[in-house]
């Protein structure tokens, strides 16, 4: 990312350490189908002035409550595609929310019920911690 709504570039984490993520549009489209088990929709932020999107109602809340905290200055969801390579093949993992705090500081957040974490989910969650730890950041999940 380096900044432009909508532009693309692959480039390491670290490397965009000081890019607004908070301004970013999803990096994947909302799928909304009838009579599927998701909950996608579109919450209106105070906070940014803008519709943030979300997948689930757990989703959801975490926007409500990250909307009311004063610490947050800025949120966007699935800022990002994260690639790497877990020995057999390329994987990608797209984070649910970046969160942009009044101190200037960030958090990648990803969003799941406990009892909802395959395996798979649980290492793209630790890759995502990881490679966010190393630039400077942090991420919960």
């Amino acid at each position: 990312m380096d900044g432009k709504r909508g532009s693309k570039r692959r480039r390491p984490l670290v490397d965009c350490a000081t890019d607004k993520f908070e301004d970013a549009v999803p990096v994947r489209p909302f799928r909304w189908s009838w009579g599927g088990r998701h909950f996608p929709g579109w919450y209106w932020a105070a906070t940014t002035g803008q519709h943030v999107g979300f997948e689930s109602w757990l989703e959801r809340d975490r926007l409500v409550l990250m909307d009311f905290d004063p610490a947050v200055a800025g949120m966007a969801s699935q800022p990002f595609w994260l690639h790497w390579y877990d020995g057999e093949r390329e994987r990608r993992h797209a984070p649910d929310f970046f969160v942009r705090r009044v101190d200037g500081s960030a958090v990648v957040v990803d969003v799941r019920a406990d009892d909802w974490i395959a395996p798979r989910d649980a290492e793209a969650f630790d890759v995502t911690r990881s490679a966010c730890g190393e630039a400077g950041g942090g991420s919960s999940g």
